[in-house]
């Protein structure tokens, strides 16, 4: 059993950055895929970026290359590191764990582990 704990979130100018972390407070990341998705109220969440247990990363178009998705050597944290932000990432960000195959990468329902979400909100 894994529980998530993100951290990070808050307010910040259009073209900031900011860093997201999410903790293993119980387990760890070990051989599993760590993720994060965003979901605005009253829509789907949206695919952002994985770590997969082989160290693959794969993006959200929305995001690539002003995102960067990391661990850390002792996996029990994983991070999102957001530059260049704009105010369209305004959202609820949420870190997700687990075994996911390739084809289901950006399928929320393929992770068995979440976070509580922290909200993130760009102002002008």
């Amino acid at each position: 059993q894994v529980q998530l704990v993100e951290s990070g979130g808050g307010l910040v100018q259009t073209g900031g950055s900011l860093r997201l972390s999410c903790e293993a407070s119980q387990g760890t990341f070990s051989r599993k895929d760590v993720a994060w998705f965003r979901q605005l109220p009253g829509m789907e969440r949206e695919f952002v970026a994985q770590r997969r247990r082989d160290g693959h990363l794969y993006y959200g178009d929305s995001v690539k290359g002003r995102f960067t998705i990391s661990r850390d050597s002792a996996q029990k944290t994983m991070y999102l590191q957001m530059n260049s932000l704009k105010p369209e990432d305004t959202a609820v960000y949420y870190c997700a764990a687990g075994v996911v195959i390739l084809s289901r990468t950006r399928d929320e329902s393929a992770y068995t582990y979440w976070g509580q979400g922290t909200q993130v909100t760009l102002s002008d």
